[in-house]
């Protein structure tokens, strides 16, 4: 570990359980990722295609390049993170998404330097080595590390902390379009990613450095908060144990979860993305109207992620992964008729997207344990993160091709029914492990 967990306090001496603080700055992490998510690209991508030269299809293609490529690297990201500790890589990540928000705020500059053009191959590969960039500092892995942090610290509420954090992140990542459109309106767009590589490398990178700790037993503690580990416990505590991320990937269960979590990402990556676009071209809507809809999805995905936290520490898995699916393929043919089914569109995002946080977080532990969750989580991330690259893509040459989105969309109606077919046939993985709740299923 690059930093030790009790510079510059430790937490054992704290007169309360250290995990709650870790719900707060992993939730933080999670929103200080905005930039890199698509939620967060979106409303950027006019600017880009004017900045750049570039067309729409180009732009996503180079979207589905950078991110392609980034979650080819998220599993070294995820070894990282067991190697060096949550801090350390959390540190890494801060610092190369606020570098990556000053390029893409100067990226025909950049483009320019390198000998680019307006629209040339040359500009078009400037943007996707800045995409891979953004995806895989901001998207992968400062998710990816606040998320594992937050499995780590909490066994039987492990459930009921990812409900709390998720009702702050449906608020956030919802509100986040109309947010970064003020700041565009009231900063321009170069202003707006300027301002927000400071509040990512400094605001967030002292929080990372003052609160973020790896684990509760590096620290003295127990999960839940339990009652401390006393000196001699702490020399003799055994290691923790879990899958080798190669145990996890040859077991059903890591699929089925992970390909409802792609799917969840591959969808709502690609509806976001194309929103603006999708609003004028399936519902009439303007700008505002369009980005409008996540506000009352946001709200939806608050309700269900309360209820669907503390459901998670009591129902199997595979319940909440039919549940998600589902709202998937009821917001999917919701977007396809936004003008007549604008609510059925609602309904569905957000009650995908408030069961998809509890799922993530609770899901990996439970079943593989927490001694290489860190390179568990990076395979499972980049699975979803090539998924989140896949979509807008396919959007965009359904567009080009069809000159509407709707054949894209219903193509897309496969994949959760494909999610809840292998989460109904999904066991969880034998043997359960020590420190696993006993008496679960999956």
């Amino acid at each position: 570990m690059w930093i030790r967990p009790d510079v510059p306090f430790a937490p054992k001496r704290l007169p309360f359980f250290y995990g709650w603080v870790i719900v707060v700055v992993a939730t933080l992490g999670v929103l200080t990722s905005l930039p890199g998510q698509t939620v967060g690209v979106s409303v950027f991508t006019d600017a880009l295609l004017d900045a750049t030269g570039l067309s729409r299809l180009e732009v996503s293609t180079a979207y589905l390049v950078g991110t392609l490529t980034s979650g080819f690297l998220l599993p070294l990201g995820g070894s990282l993170v067991d190697r060096i500790g949550a801090r350390g890589a959390a540190l890494l990540a801060c610092a190369g998404l606020a570098s990556t928000l000053l390029w893409l705020a100067h990226v025909d500059a950049v483009g320019f330097a390198v000998g680019a053009t307006l629209g040339s191959t040359t500009m078009f590969a400037v943007l996707a080595g800045a995409f891979l960039c953004l995806r895989f500092s901001g998207q992968g892995m400062l998710t990816l590390v606040s998320r594992t942090m937050l499995g780590r610290w909490f066994d039987r509420r492990r459930g009921m902390v990812a409900g709390i954090s998720g009702v702050v992140l449906a608020f956030g990542f919802g509100g986040a379009p109309a947010l970064f459109d003020a700041w565009i309106e009231r900063a321009e767009w170069r202003g707006a990613w300027t301002e927000m590589a400071l509040v990512v490398g400094l605001a967030m990178g002292s929080l990372v450095f003052l609160f973020y700790r790896d684990n509760p037993e590096r620290c003295g503690l127990r999960m839940d908060g339990a009652a401390p580990l006393t000196s001699e416990e702490e020399k003799d505590a055994p290691p923790i144990e879990g899958f080798t991320r190669g145990e996890a990937l040859r077991t059903f269960a890591f699929w089925a979860v992970t390909l409802a979590l792609a799917t969840q990402a591959l969808v709502v990556t690609a509806i976001t993305f194309h929103i603006v676009d999708i609003g004028a071209d399936v519902g009439g809507l303007d700008r505002a109207e369009a980005i409008a809809i996540f506000l009352p999805v946001a709200a939806l995905s608050t309700v269900v992620g309360l209820v669907g936290g503390p459901l998670a520490d009591r129902l199997p898995v595979k319940v909440l992964l039919v549940a998600m699916m589902g709202g998937q393929a009821l917001s999917i043919v919701g977007v396809a008729y936004l003008d007549e089914w604008f609510w059925l569109a609602v309904f569905g995002l957000g009650l995908s997207g408030g069961l998809f946080q509890p799922i993530a977080t609770v899901a990996y532990p439970r079943f593989f344990g927490r001694a290489h969750l860190g390179a568990i989580a990076g395979a499972e991330m980049m699975v979803l993160v090539i998924g989140s690259a896949i979509g807008p893509v396919v959007l965009a040459s359904s567009k080009d091709a069809f000159a509407s989105y709707v054949p894209a969309l219903h193509l897309f109606l496969v994949l959760p029914a494909l999610a809840i077919v292998a989460a109904l046939a999904m066991r969880p993985p034998r043997p359960i492990l020590p420190g696993t709740p006993k008496g679960r299923k999956g």
